[in-house]
C-alpha cells in the first residue's frame, strides 16, 4: 500500500475515534443507516446521471490505484535509453531490437521503435506529445470524477437535513421526543456524512490522482527528450547527463510550484 495513503487512513480513523470517544456518550449514535444511505446512494445516483456507465464503474479501480504503492522507475528508464542509444550509435540494429523486447515502458518502446523505423524526428515528437496530451486528458477526467462526487456528497447531506427538518416540523405538535430525536439525528448526521465523505475520501483521491498524473507526465517528457537525443545520435554520456538534469530541473519546478501554491492559499 502507498505509505502516505496508509498514514492518511490511519490518521483519519484515529481522529474520528478520539473525537467520538471524548465527545459522545455512545459512539454508535454516529452510525445512522438512513443518513448514510441518503449520502452514498444519492451521490452515486447523481454520478451515474452525470457520467457514462463505463466511466463510473472505474471508481473502485481508481481507488485501488491510489492505495497501491505505484513506483516510477525513472532511473531504470534512463539506463535503458542510454544502453539502447549506445547500440543504436554503433549501428547494431539487431541488438537494438533485442533490447527493445525487454523494455517494459510502452511509451519508451514506441519511441525507440519509431527511431528504428527511421521516422523523422519532428514526426516522432509530434506523435509522442499527442500521446502525452491524451494520457493527461484521460487521467484529468478520472480525477474530475471524484471532484464531482465531492461536490455531490455535501449537497445530499443537505437534502437529508431538509428531510429531517420537514419531518421534525410535523412531529413537534405530537410531543413524541423519541421520534423528534430520530428526525434530528437524520437532519444532522446526513450533513456530517456528506462533509466526511467529501473531505476524507473523494477530494483526497482526486488530489492523489492529479499528483500521479503530474509525475507520469514528467517521466514521459523525460523519455521524449531521450528519444529526441537518440534520433539525433547524441552520445550516451550526453544523454545520461541531459536526462538526469532534466529530471532534477522538473523536480525543482514542481517543488517551487507547490511552495507558491501553499503561500497563495
Amino acid at each position: 500500500m502507498n505509505p502516505s495513503t496508509l498514514i492518511g487512513i490511519v490518521a483519519s480513523v484515529l481522529l474520528l475515534a478520539v473525537v467520538l470517544f471524548f465527545s459522545a456518550e455512545d459512539a454508535s449514535l454516529f452510525l445512522d443507516w438512513p443518513s448514510l444511505g441518503i449520502v452514498l446512494i444519492g451521490t452515486l445516483a447523481a454520478t451515474f446521471i452525470s457520467y457514462p456507465l463505463s466511466e463510473v464503474v472505474r471508481i473502485f479501480g481508481l481507488i485501488g490505484t491510489v492505495l497501491r504503492n505505484e513506483k516510477l522507475y525513472t532511473q531504470h528508464d534512463i539506463d535503458e535509453l542510454v544502453n539502447i542509444s549506445r547500440l543504436w550509435i554503433a549501428g547494431d540494429i539487431r541488438a537494438v531490437e533485442n533490447a527493445l523486447e525487454n523494455v517494459s515502458n510502452p511509451f519508451l518502446k514506441t519511441g525507440v521503435q519509431l527511431v528504428i523505423d527511421m521516422t523523422p524526428e519532428e514526426e516522432i515528437i509530434e506523435l509522442l506529445q499527442w500521446r502525452i496530451s491524451r494520457m493527461r486528458a484521460r487521467e484529468h477526467a478520472e480525477a474530475q470524477l471524484f471532484r464531482v462526487m465531492a461536490s455531490y456528497a455535501p449537497a445530499f447531506g443537505m437534502v437529508g437535513t431538509l428531510i429531517g427538518l420537514v419531518n421534525l416540523m410535523f412531529l413537534l405538535g405530537d410531543g413524541d421526543m423519541t421520534a423528534i430525536g430520530q428526525q434530528m439525528a437524520l437532519a444532522l448526521m446526513t450533513t456530517f456524512y456528506g462533509v466526511l465523505f467529501a473531505n476524507l475520501l473523494f477530494k483526497p483521491v482526486a488530489v492523489k490522482l492529479e499528483r500521479r498524473t503530474e509525475q507520469r507526465v514528467v517521466l514521459m517528457n523525460m523519455v521524449l527528450q531521450g528519444i529526441s537525443l537518440m534520433s539525433q545520435k547524441r552520445g550516451p554520456a550526453v544523454m545520461r547527463e541531459t536526462l538526469n538534469s532534466f529530471m532534477a530541473q522538473y523536480q525543482d519546478e514542481i517543488n517551487d510550484s507547490d511552495i507558491r501554491h501553499e503561500y497563495a492559499e
